[in-house]
């Protein structure tokens, strides 16, 4: 019988595992799988090359990735499933949200509106990606993290898989079911959906976060010494500073 300790550490790589496919799923409905509903709906190559742009956020991330690793969400939220949960949730609710309403608008009749939910997709996708890797490095011990990466990827590619090359399958009336883009998008916001549901209730909860670094004036408790460390070093002026 598996041992506790081997049981939660294949619950950590099955999350992560998971979460690789939650965080790659989105970026093909932002690449060649609009690409494709593009082309089908009329639209011209040039409009179609313009709005491949639509996925700079996920160059840009770095901007924003230090706000979501300093601030909590709302109280309630952070207390439930504290800061990187939290944002993993608000995150793929917030796609699931985003990829409907995608699906409920039509290119030829409103690019525009098209463009700017697009933008917002590929948005909240990095968004995840940063919280995905920030939670996965909290979760992981040193020596799982090599394999954890592996798993990570391979939930990644194989979500590429299905929202790039199987839904184009899909799509292709003269294969199995000939469905329409609007109803792959609206597949695809469920399944981020349950991937909300997934994270807020079966991925493994994080130790708190450590204390905010002590500020310069902090005095040290009785007894502590920092004579190993230069001055400069200490988390507090030095006596007579």
């Amino acid at each position: 019988m598996p041992s506790i300790p081997s049981l939660q550490r294949l619950h950590r790589l099955v999350a992560v595992a998971l979460l690789g496919f939650a965080s790659g799923l989105p970026l093909a409905l932002t690449g060649q799988a609009m690409q494709a509903w593009l082309t089908l709906d009329g639209i011209d190559l040039a409009t179609i090359g313009f709005l491949s742009l639509v996925g700079l956020p996920y160059t840009f991330k770095f901007l924003w990735a230090p706000l979501m690793d300093r601030f909590e969400l709302p109280a309630a939220i952070a207390q439930r499933w504290g800061r990187r949960r939290g944002w993993l949730v608000a995150t793929q609710l917030l796609l699931a949200l985003a990829l409907w309403a995608l699906a409920a608008t039509e290119p030829s009749a409103g690019i525009r509106a098209f463009a700017l939910l697009a933008v917002v997709v590929a948005f909240l996708s990095a968004s995840q990606d940063v919280v995905v890797d920030a939670y996965r490095t909290d979760l992981l011990t040193p020596a799982e993290r090599g394999m954890g990466a592996s798993l990570g990827v391979m939930g990644y590619r194989l979500a590429m898989i299905l929202s790039g090359g199987i839904a184009m399958i899909w799509t292709d009336p003269a294969q199995a079911a000939g469905w329409t883009w609007p109803e792959v998008y609206r597949f695809m916001a469920m399944l981020m959906a349950g991937a909300a549901v997934v994270s807020a209730v079966l991925l493994p909860s994080l130790a708190p976060l450590p204390p905010a670094p002590l500020r310069r004036h902090h005095r040290p408790p009785p007894g502590a010494t920092c004579a190993a460390l230069p001055p400069c070093c200490w988390p507090w002026p030095p006596a007579g500073g």
